[in-house]
C-alpha cells in the first residue's frame, strides 16, 4: 500500500494535505503523525533544531481549530506548571482549580528530556490516563488529547535521559530530517512574504476527528497479519543484541497505527508490507540494547530491520481486497 493513494475523503487525509502546505516534502511523517492522533497515541519527534517540529504541531492544531499549548521543558519546570494548581479564593472561602497548559487538545512538549524525572512523570500520567491529579482530585483532560514531544538527539548537556517507561508511551518515534535542496528552495519561496502557517485554515472539526477515531477499529487485520505483528514484537525480546524488548504495549501500538494508516489510505485492511514499513518507527525506541551491542555500534533501528528481514512474512489472505 502506498501513501500516494491518500485522498481527501476522510477528515484525517484533509489534515495531511493541509499540513503539507506548511511542512514541505515530509508527507510520510505527516501521515504517521495524523495516524498516531487517530489511533489515540502520542508522538516523539527526535531531531535537530530547525527541521519544522514546532511548525508541524502548530499546523496540526490550526487545521483542526483545536486548542494548542507549547510547553518549553526546562530543569526548573515543576509538575504544577503542567497540571495547574488549586488557589484559595478568599471571597468564596473555597479552593479553585486553575488549569495548567495540559488542558488543551494538542500539546507540544518541547525538549522533553530537559525536564526532571518528577516533571516527566506528571506528563506520563496525563499521556496514559488522560487525567491529571492535583491535591488528590482527578481532572479529566480534553478529547482528543495529543502530545507531540521533541528532543534533540545530539545535544546532551543539561538533559535527563528519558526512561523506558516514558518512551513506551509514545506510539511512534519520528524524524523530520533536513530538507533536500529542492525542498529547501521551495520553503524559501513559500516564506518570501509570510509564513504559510498564517494562511491555512481549519479543514476538519474535532467532532469529525472523534468520529473517525471511532471508525479506526473497523479496519480489518487478518489473523495471519495479526500473528505476524505478534511474532515480530516477540522476536525483539529474543534477539541476541537486545537486553529489553518491546512490551505488549508495543504490539498494540503497531496494530493500531497500521489500522490508522490503512484508514488514511482509503484501504479496508492491513497488509504485511505496511507492518514492515511501520515496525522501525513504532518499535525501535522501545528496545534497550546490551552494552556490548551499543559499544559495537549496533542501533535499535538496525535490530528491528534485521527482524523485518528474518521473521517470516505471511501470505495475506484478505477478504474484500480491492
Amino acid at each position: 500500500m502506498g501513501e500516494q493513494g491518500v485522498g481527501t475523503t476522510h477528515a484525517g487525509t484533509r489534515l495531511v494535505d493541509n499540513i503539507e502546505k506548511v511542512i514541505v516534502g515530509k508527507r510520510r511523517v505527516i501521515l504517521q503523525v495524523v495516524a498516531a492522533l487517530l489511533s489515540g497515541g502520542h508522538v516523539l519527534l527526535e531531531d535537530v533544531p530547525g527541521t519544522g517540529k514546532t511548525s508541524l504541531a502548530r499546523a496540526l492544531a490550526k487545521s483542526l481549530d483545536a486548542s494548542f499549548r507549547r510547553v518549553q521543558f526546562t530543569p526548573d519546570l515543576l509538575p504544577s506548571d503542567l497540571t495547574g494548581v488549586s488557589i484559595y479564593n478568599q471571597r468564596s472561602g473555597e479552593f479553585e482549580f486553575r488549569e495548567g497548559p495540559l488542558f488543551a487538545n494538542i500539546i507540544l512538549a518541547d525538549e522533553l528530556n530537559r525536564a526532571t524525572p518528577r516533571t516527566q512523570s506528571a506528563l506520563l500520567e496525563a499521556m496514559e490516563e488522560r487525567t491529571t491529579s492535583v491535591d488528590g482530585v482527578t481532572h479529566k483532560l480534553p478529547v482528543p488529547f495529543f502530545v507531540i514531544a521533541t528532543q534533540n538527539p545530539v545535544e546532551q548537556h543539561g538533559v535527563y535521559h528519558l526512561p523506558e517507561a516514558q518512551l513506551d508511551r509514545f506510539v511512534v518515534r519520528l524524524k523530520l530530517g533536513y530538507a533536500t535542496m529542492a525542498e529547501e528552495r521551495q520553503i524559501v519561496e513559500n516564506q518570501r512574504t509570510a509564513h504559510p502557517i498564517e494562511s491555512i485554515n481549519a479543514v476538519a472539526s474535532l467532532g469529525e476527528l472523534r468520529d473517525e477515531m471511532q471508525g479506526i477499529p473497523s479496519i480489518a487485520v487478518e489473523t495471519n497479519v495479526a500473528d505476524y505483528i505478534v511474532r515480530l514484537v516477540h522476536a525483539t525480546r529474543e534477539h541476541r543484541d537486545v537486553l529489553l524488548g518491546a512490551s505488549a504495549r508495543g504490539t498494540l501500538a503497531l496494530y493500531r497505527l497500521c489500522q490508522a494508516v490503512s484508514w488514511l489510505g482509503g484501504h479496508k485492511f492491513v497488509t504485511p508490507d505496511l507492518v514492515k514499513r511501520l515496525a522501525i518507527p513504532v518499535l525501535a525506541h522501545r528496545l534497550v540494547l546490551k552494552p556490548q551491542a551499543r559499544l559495537g555500534g549496533t542501533t535499535p533501528d538496525q535490530v528491528v530491520q534485521n527482524l523485518i528481514d528474518t521473521v517470516e512474512v505471511p501470505v495475506a489472505r484478505l477478504r474484500g481486497a480491492e
